[in-house]
């Protein structure tokens, strides 16, 4: 993957970090999102490139075309056009379907599934004209099986393999493969947060290899499937779940 370019949205904490340094430890180029107002990303940037990774930071807030259509301007203009594409930025606006009101609904559908759109739509053209490219689209194992108090989640998370699906079918000609992960729970800040009881008593029990998943173990995932060796592969969702959901 030596000089690809790839982006990755809501890079800069939990999974998204982790595929950033990943991605970086394999040889590309590496932009990341962020989202407009936040105040971070310097301080992100200066921490990464103090243990020796140096990547470019891109104001977008994915929800909306425009803002999308900018950012990989962005990206060009800095190192060149995309090949890789690592859709990540997501939200969540958990409660019962009885309380969730349409600005609920629309923020994570917006957040979690247009961004997919918009985010897609800015480089397909040219990884076709190129021919090769890499999109992976990190969903969930509550889009595959549900969860409770998460209809606009897993409705968002669930839509983002039919997407995978229906436009890989479209360009797996062109030598550019679209893919689905569907991660369970991870040991990233906001699941380490839950409390230890909660852990141990209500998610720990669901996953037959009896621990939470490493955020670098989605990362290597994902690095297979920005590979050359991987360039059969397109279409699949693939679990990555320590067999909390088989299927």
């Amino acid at each position: 993957m030596t000089n690809r370019i790839a982006l990755v949205t809501g890079g800069m904490g939990g999974l998204g970090e982790a595929i950033c340094i990943k991605l970086f430890k394999q040889g590309c180029q590496v932009a990341v999102t962020y989202s407009p107002g936040n105040t971070r990303y310097q301080e992100w940037l200066a921490e990464m490139e103090a243990n020796g990774m140096k990547f470019l930071a891109v104001e977008a807030d994915v929800a909306d075309f425009d803002s999308c259509t900018r950012a990989v301007a962005a990206v060009g203009e800095a190192l060149g056009p995309v090949d890789i594409l690592v859709n990540n930025a997501g939200i969540t606006r958990d409660m019962t379907f009885k309380k969730m009101g349409k600005a609920d609904w629309d923020a994570v559908i917006s957040t979690n599934l247009d961004s997919v759109f918009n985010m897609t739509k800015q480089v397909m053209d040219g990884m076709l004209a190129r021919k090769w490219g890499r999109i992976i689209n990190v969903s969930s194992v509550n889009g595959q099986k549900g969860a409770f108090g998460q209809t606009n989640y897993a409705a968002a998370k669930a839509g983002m393999h039919g997407f995978s699906k229906a436009l890989a079918l479209e360009v797996a000609r062109n030598g550019v493969t679209v893919n689905t992960i569907s991660p369970g729970y991870i040991g990233t800040k906001m699941v380490m947060a839950i409390p230890q009881e909660v852990l141990d008593t209500k998610i720990l029990p669901q996953i037959p290899v009896a621990r939470l998943g490493k955020p670098e173990e989605i990362a290597g995932l994902v690095a297979y499937l920005c590979s050359e060796e991987a360039a059969f592969v397109t279409g699949a969702n693939i679990a990555i779940n320590g067999g909390q959901h088989m299927y």
